[in-house]
């Protein structure tokens, strides 16, 4: 597995890199080693998707680590699993626009708790010092989500000015 030059052709060592790279970069903010792994070697693939015989080859885990990576990717909506046509094997896939549909289920997850914490400030009372901390909480969150909906408008555009 050298290094190639020709133009299309892909460095295998260098994706192995980048994939361990931004895999424990992932691992770093939170989220589950093999599943970082597995979303990073997706993610790496030209097709974004792979079977799990290939995710388990190029990973050298075992097919019960890419299941357990693969559920955890599906519960967190960043993958989802397709059969592939004409066969009994799943294909793992990145979603479309995978980072806008992350944020933007991160809105939904927002609303949520600033509503428990409007609840949760309102039963303490505003002028306790518990709840004026889970009134700026809330506060902090409607903030928060007016910023990403209008960071997200402004990503569509952008996006749409990309060369890619």
């Amino acid at each position: 597995m050298g290094t190639t030059t020709d133009t299309g052709a892909r460095d295998e060592e260098a994706v192995s890199r980048f994939v361990e790279r931004f895999a424990s970069q992932l691992t770093e903010a939170g989220m589950q080693r093999m599943a970082s792994r597995v979303f990073a070697a997706l993610l790496a693939s030209d097709g974004g998707a792979m079977t799990s015989a290939e995710l388990s080859l190029a990973l050298q885990i075992s097919p019960a680590a890419v299941s357990g990576a693969v559920g955890y990717l599906t519960q967190v909506n960043m993958v989802s699993r397709e059969r592939e046509p004409g066969s009994r094997r799943d294909r793992y896939v990145l979603h479309n626009e995978l980072w806008y549909e992350t944020f933007t289920r991160r809105d939904q997850v927002l609303t949520l708790w600033e509503r428990t914490l409007r609840e949760g400030a309102a039963g303490l009372g505003t002028d306790t010092p518990a709840g004026t901390r889970i009134a700026e909480t809330a506060a902090f969150f409607e903030f928060l989500q007016g910023e990403m909906l209008a960071m997200m408008d402004r990503w569509r555009v952008h996006r749409s000015t990309l060369d890619l």
